[in-house]
């Protein structure tokens, strides 16, 4: 039996390979026979498609898939709420916190401020969005919150967050993901958490703060670069004074403040406003959410999640045309991103989340998901944790460092050495194990890989391993842990 130490140097070994070391996945049909396996042989543009829709496909999801084909599978899960989540949803069950009201009357213990530490309600929101990722059968519904999440960020640890983002996420975010942009924006503005967060309940005609008003331009509608001016941010938190949340009775509901409300005339982008209190802006929101610039930015910061860092123009065009004619409609502007854009799509170098993820649900692990928060801790994507209002950054260069953490876990993972975590590599293998550990090894590259590794690079690995005194287990989980902390597996 091999000492933990041998394991590691012989598994570090086998990550250096040429074999495993491409700068990115080599997206073709690789050459040598394909073993017979549980899981559904795919297309190399298949297997791509796949891991941009879900966290990374299940065996069942990769069979599913093969079924009844990328259009077909791309509608189901769009429908998600015709999809049967009670599984993961039990899951969830001992989560109270998750349900829970940010509100409370004064001198009254209720919901989620009084009765909980200051990390109950945080630790609980977390654990369940890893857990949701994980188990969900909703994983395009999922994939969804996470870049809204990302789109519309709050970071939990500023002042009241730690319980106001509980409720955003569940009235906001997920309540909005697959719906329509209007609703999801207004909900947004009118969301405790993110008066909080962009400090706009500090936003008062004597001394106007024009944080969310920035942001809400900048990041959530317009983007940087559409032509709007510092006069218009003034003017638009001018709109905003009074916007705020309640501090005293029902504390942690939203609330317009008409005592500091700025109650003479403004002007935004060319839009005169006449003063009409919480509606002047109402009346903004509803032209930034339909502007041509709006279409165009959200449209590429879709294209750039699910097809390139640099994503094509055209597609994005066409993306953004069906956004106006659908006025924001999410689910319309994915068909045309996914359908047209996946044919395009190029390598994409996995985020923490998804590295994590990827690996739990290819291996169909069991866990808690505590023991992982410390690994996205150590890879710097803890959830709801990015303190700048832009959200986790999404292009490949922001990710491609700091890879010990990577290869930590990949090889904690196969060696069954995280809390209340277990992999199933070796039960996946049984289902239709031949006994020939050449037809494993190819089992598991093509479980991991999409494809098994050319015969001579397969086998110059296991030469390598069997020579060091490794019994077949231990040359299979070897094999595992290297293509999981290989460079080949942090593309997607």
């Amino acid at each position: 039996m091999l000492s933990r130490r041998d394991f590691l140097k012989l598994a570090s070994l086998v990550t250096a390979s040429a074999a495993l070391s491409s700068c990115a996945p080599v997206y073709r049909r690789l050459a040598g026979d394909l073993p017979i396996v549980p899981w559904t042989a795919l297309s190399t543009n298949d297997f791509l498609a796949l891991n941009r829709i879900t966290f990374g496909a299940r065996v069942e999801e990769r069979a599913r898939f093969a079924e009844i084909g990328l259009q077909a599978y791309i509608e189901e899960q769009l429908d998600f709420e015709s999809i049967n989540d009670l599984a993961c949803d039990l899951q969830l069950s001992t989560f109270k916190t998750l349900n829970m009201e940010a509100n409370k009357l004064e001198g009254i213990s209720n919901e989620l401020f009084d009765g909980y530490d200051r990390e109950k309600a945080p630790n609980e929101l977390r654990q369940a969005t890893f857990l949701r990722q994980l188990y969900s059968k909703r994983q395009l519904y999922e994939v969804m919150v996470e870049f809204w999440s990302d789109h519309f960020n709050i970071f939990m640890d500023k002042e009241k967050e730690f319980f106001l983002k509980t409720v955003d996420d569940r009235e906001v975010i997920r309540k909005h993901a697959l719906g329509n942009f209007r609703d999801l924006v207004w909900a947004s503005a009118h969301s405790p958490a993110m008066m909080v967060y962009l400090d706009n309940q500090a936003n008062e005609k004597s001394h106007p703060n024009e944080n969310y008003a920035r942001e809400l331009m900048e990041l959530h509608t317009l983007g940087v670069d559409s032509g709007y001016t510092q006069k218009d941010v003034m003017e638009l938190a001018r709109c905003l004074t009074g916007w705020n949340v309640k501090e005293h009775f029902w504390l942690g509901d939203f609330v317009f403040k008409e005592d500091i409300h700025d109650t003479g005339e403004k002007n935004v982008l060319g839009l005169s406003i006449q003063p009409s209190g919480i509606k002047e802006a109402e009346q903004v929101i509803e032209m930034l959410v339909a502007h041509p610039s709006t279409a165009k930015f959200i449209c590429t910061k879709l294209a750039r999640r699910f097809i390139a860092d640099d994503p094509p123009q055209e597609l994005i065009e066409i993306a953004a045309q069906t956004f106006l004619n659908t006025n924001g409609d999410i689910k319309s502007v994915l068909r045309v991103i996914l359908f047209d854009g996946l044919a395009f799509a190029k390598p994409k170098y996995k985020r923490p989340v998804n590295f994590l993820l990827s690996t739990l649900r290819m291996l169909n692990a069991e866990t808690d998901g505590i023991a992982l928060h410390e690994y996205l801790v150590r890879m710097g994507q803890l959830y709801f944790n990015w303190p700048t209002p832009d959200g986790y950054p999404d292009y490949n260069e922001a990710w491609q460092g700091n890879l010990m953490p990577r290869w930590q876990f990949s090889f904690a993972l196969i060696r069954d050495e995280l809390k209340n975590t277990k992999h199933n590599l070796q039960s996946l293998l049984d289902v239709s194990s031949t006994g020939i550990l050449q037809d494993d090894v190819d089992s598991i590259t093509s479980l991991l890989l999409g494809n098994p590794l050319e015969r001579l690079a397969r086998n110059g690995i296991i030469d390598s391993v069997r020579t060091a005194g490794a019994t077949d287990e231990e040359t299979l989980q070897i094999i595992a842990t290297s293509i999981i902390a290989s460079p080949a597996f942090q593309w997607r």
